[in-house]
């Protein structure tokens, strides 16, 4: 078997992104717990906050690359038509760049205002 087609890289990626994803949420179920922004200026002062808002960032990168390894293998394996498959591959991902997309667009202008 090619190194290229085992699957492997996948593997690793789905893995990594999950380990960020995971302690993400702990850190802000943490914030929320024990140090919640008390109101709507103070979030956008947090959220606006550079290591916040480019870990936040790498949060939506890794949850919508983490999403789109399922969400292809699912395919890959379960649909058989070629041109199905296709389509459905192509649908999500216009999806996934579109959230991602708008996850990027509603940090900046967090960060300008």
């Amino acid at each position: 078997m090619s190194r290229k087609a085992s699957g492997l890289r996948a593997w690793a990626i789905q893995r990594l992104t999950a380990i960020y994803v995971g302690l993400f949420t702990l850190y802000l179920v943490g914030v929320l717990a024990f140090a919640a922004p008390a109101d709507h200026i103070a979030w956008r002062a947090w959220i606006g906050s550079p290591w916040v808002s480019v870990a936040l960032l790498l949060f939506v990168a890794c949850v919508l690359m983490h999403a789109w390894i399922g969400v292809r293998d699912v395919l890959i394996d379960y649909v058989h038509p070629i041109a199905i498959r296709a389509a459905l591959l192509g649908g999500v991902a216009l999806g996934l760049i579109a959230l991602g997309l708008w996850a990027a667009q509603a940090l900046i202008l967090v960060r300008l205002a």
